[in-house]
C-alpha cells in the first residue's frame, strides 16, 4: 500500500468511523465494519503504523479542541454538568475506538512506543480539555459547600474523572477526599475538636438550605 493509496482510500474511511464514534451517545451502539478493521490491519502490516497513529492522534486532538471551545461557552451554572457529559461521552467512545485500533495498539504503540493507546488518548483529553478548564472546575469546591447545588452523582463522576487524569487532588484535597479514599492523612486524636467543628459547620449549612 502506497502512502497515496492510504491517504486517498483508507484513511478517509477510517476518519468517518472515528467521527461517528466520537459523537455517539454513550447508550447508542455504532457498528464498525470488518472492512474498516481490515484497513487498520493492512496499514500496520505494510509499515504505515506511525502514519496511522499520527493521523489518529491529530484527528482526536482536533475534536477535543472543538469540545474545549464549546465547553468554554457553557454558562457557569451548567459548566460542571456539561464537563461531566463531555467526559462521559469521550470515555464511552474510547471503549469502541481502542478495540477497533487493536492491531495498531498491539504491534506499534505497545511494542515500539512502550505505551498504551487508551492511556495516550486519555492524556489527550487531559491536555486539550481538562487542563484548560481545571481552574473553572475548582468551582466544585464552592458547589460542595452548598449541598445539592450539583447532583451528588455528577460531583462524584467529575471528581473521580479528574483524579484519574492527573494529580489535581493537590489543588483541593478537601473536595477530593469526599469522593476518593485516603486523600487526607489518617485522623489523629489531637484534631478531634477540629473534626467536630467541621461536622457542625456542615450541619448548619444543611439546615440553612432547608435540610
Amino acid at each position: 500500500m502506497a502512502v497515496e493509496d492510504y491517504r486517498k482510500n483508507h484513511w478517509p474511511n477510517l476518519e468517518k468511523a472515528i467521527d461517528r464514534l466520537l459523537i455517539q451517545n454513550p447508550t447508542d451502539h455504532i457498528s464498525v465494519s470488518y472492512a474498516q478493521i481490515y484497513y487498520i490491519y493492512k496499514c500496520v502490516c505494510q509499515q504505515h503504523s506511525e502514519l496511522l497513529y499520527r493521523d489518529l492522534s491529530s484527528k482526536i486532538t482536533s475534536h477535543l479542541q472543538e469540545v474545549s471551545t464549546h465547553l468554554q461557552a457553557s454558562p457557569p451554572e451548567n459548566f460542571i454538568e456539561n464537563f461531566n457529559i463531555v467526559l462521559t461521552q469521550y470515555t464511552a467512545s474510547l471503549q469502541c475506538i481502542v478495540p477497533v485500533f487493536m492491531y495498531l495498539n498491539k504491534f506499534y504503540i505497545e511494542s515500539k512506543l512502550n505505551r498504551d493507546l487508551r492511556e495516550d488518548l486519555m492524556k489527550l483529553f487531559a491536555d486539550e480539555v481538562a487542563e484548560k478548564h481545571v481552574n473553572t472546575l475548582m468551582l466544585l469546591i464552592k458547589a460542595h459547600s452548598m449541598p445539592f447545588q450539583v447532583q451528588p452523582s455528577t460531583m462524584a463522576s467529575v471528581v473521580k474523572g479528574l483524579y484519574s487524569l492527573r494529580p489535581w487532588a493537590q489543588l483541593a484535597p478537601a473536595l477530593f477526599s469526599g469522593f476518593i479514599p485516603q486523600i487526607n492523612p489518617p485522623a489523629v486524636e489531637s484534631l478531634l475538636s477540629d473534626y467536630a467543628a467541621h461536622d457542625q459547620k456542615l450541619q448548619m449549612e444543611l439546615s440553612m438550605n432547608g435540610f
